[in-house]
């Protein structure tokens, strides 16, 4: 075999394996659930993270309390009635809750307000679109797909006034 065809060979396969992860994204996205979700962004100014917004996802979690919490809960994610609802896991998960506001143990055992996903989710930005301003009174929410194991994936998002929903578009 000579070094062209060797060369050829390997360019082939990594478009092959491109090609099965854009279509298994592709297939999850047409028959995986889809729920809208109020995110929390941040931007941690970091030169070398490119155009992308980094999102807490805020999931409903019933059972979580944060006496329970002085250690990351691991759970599943599931869509409930348009929710997406953190469940606990007893196996290993890559997806955690934790009670978080900066003191080491709880005060109470009531939650202190929304749980969030401890993983951030990225979110692309194209090149010419600006990062959404968020002013009072308003929500950033997020499209996703939920994936059988592993993080949700943002599909799109809009900011919500009240009632009002606009989604933000980057074409």
């Amino acid at each position: 075999m000579t070094a062209i065809s060797k060369g050829i060979a390997v360019a082939v396969l990594h478009v092959l394996i491109v090609l099965s992860l854009g279509g298994k994204l592709l297939y999850d996205r047409g028959h995986r659930p889809r729920v809208w979700v109020r995110t929390g962004s941040f931007d941690p100014e970091l030169p070398i993270r490119g155009r992308y917004m980094a999102l807490q996802l805020q999931v409903e979690a019933p059972w979580f309390s944060p006496k329970d919490s002085s250690y990351w809960i691991p759970v599943t994610l599931e869509v409930e009635n348009g929710n997406l609802v953190a469940r606990k896991s007893d196996t290993g998960t890559e997806l955690t809750i934790s009670w978080r506001n900066g003191r080491s143990t709880p005060p109470n055992p009531q939650p202190a307000g929304p749980v969030f996903l401890d993983q951030s989710v990225l979110f692309f930005l194209p090149e010419q679109a600006s990062f959404p301003r968020i002013k009072q009174g308003e929500e950033l929410w997020a499209e996703v797909t939920i994936p059988k194991k592993g993080p949700p994936r943002p599909i799109q998002l809009a900011i919500k006034h009240g009632t009002d929903w606009q989604p933000l578009t980057y074409r």
